[in-house]
């Protein structure tokens, strides 16, 4: 899956469980401070990207994740 097909993913799904506003929903926009998500939320967006991608992302990794390209960066780069 291409970075595109991934933000893209991202930002339908911040859109609807999140209730995000789209303009907020950008690759560097940060996911606690702009986004309101919290720790759950996050960890929520997490699990549906790798049911989406089929790769999983270890704790470590997990824990570095603070903007929407950290995100697909983790995503498309971890198997």
């Amino acid at each position: 899956m291409d970075r595109e097909a991934i933000y893209d993913q991202i930002a339908q799904y911040l859109e609807t469980a999140f209730e995000v506003p789209r303009h907020l929903i950008k690759p560097d926009a940060s996911l606690i401070e702009e986004l309101n998500l919290d720790s759950i939320d996050a960890v929520d967006l997490m699990v549906r990207l790798q049911e989406i991608t089929g790769k999983k992302v270890s704790p470590e990794d997990f824990e570095k994740v603070r903007t929407i390209n950290d995100v697909i960066d983790i995503v498309q780069y971890d198997a």
